[in-house]
């Protein structure tokens, strides 16, 4: 598993980068990033004119990053920072930020939902439905839970847990999850990704295909969109 993390954090990068272009120039001209972390799409991607990038990530992450990154390369039209723990309540401070609910939204989880336990999931979820305006669309990566239980992930997911990391949200069929909360979701089949083929093929005949799919790569839009 830690030979294969490399390459599937590159394939995981590109596939949300491709989800929020895709998004944004099918008129989701807010883009919000939950638990942004250090994530610099707001200044490397390509953005239609018009993209409002809102990061929202705890307070002292965000000051690290001003101090880290050349902010003056801006891509997209406007970035806004919002203090908010991206993992718990943050809706009045996304308004507050200048978010329009009105307006179609791009949302993208990149990590942290699977660290949350299941009701913390429920809840942010929620906030961001009732904050979704009809072609607004989401990227969420979820654990597999058919997977978590072999022996090649198993191990790997007991050393998370000993060090505070333990993924506790886990389903096994995503669009069923995400119908029943809202939302039309398709997990995304990797290995129809000639990129994702490239970077993960070599370590299939070491693990077989387990590892590779303990995770799902999750889009879709909100439910009752043309």
């Amino acid at each position: 598993m830690q030979r294969l993390l490399p390459d599937y954090q590159v394939v995981r990068t590109r596939f949300f980068d491709d989800y929020l272009l895709s998004a944004a120039r099918s008129g989701c001209r807010q883009v919000v990033l939950l638990g942004a972390g250090l994530d610099t799409r707001a200044f490397r991607l390509d953005w239609p004119t018009g993209v409002h990038v809102f990061e929202v990530e705890d307070a002292a992450v965000h000051a690290f990053k001003e101090r880290v990154l050349d902010l003056s390369r801006l891509s997209c039209g406007r970035r806004t920072v919002v203090d908010a723990d991206g993992t718990a309540s943050w809706n009045e401070e996304l308004r507050a930020a200048g978010f329009d609910p009105g307006r179609p939204t791009a949302w993208l989880w990149e990590a942290p939902l699977y660290f949350l336990h299941p009701p913390e999931v429920e809840a942010v979820v929620a906030a961001m439905t009732e904050l979704s305006a009809p072609g607004s669309m989401f990227g969420a990566e979820c654990v597999n839970s058919a997977t978590t239980s072999s022996t090649l992930v198993a191990p790997f997911m007991d050393a998370l847990s000993t060090i505070g990391l333990a993924w506790n949200w886990q389903i096994a069929e995503p669009e069923r999850w995400w119908a029943e909360h809202g939302w039309d979701g398709a997990a995304a089949d990797l290995y129809t990704l000639p990129y994702a083929v490239e970077r993960l093929s070599p370590y299939l005949p070491l693990i077989g295909t387990a590892a590779a799919e303990c995770v799902f790569l999750t889009t879709g839009t909100l439910r009752g969109t043309p």
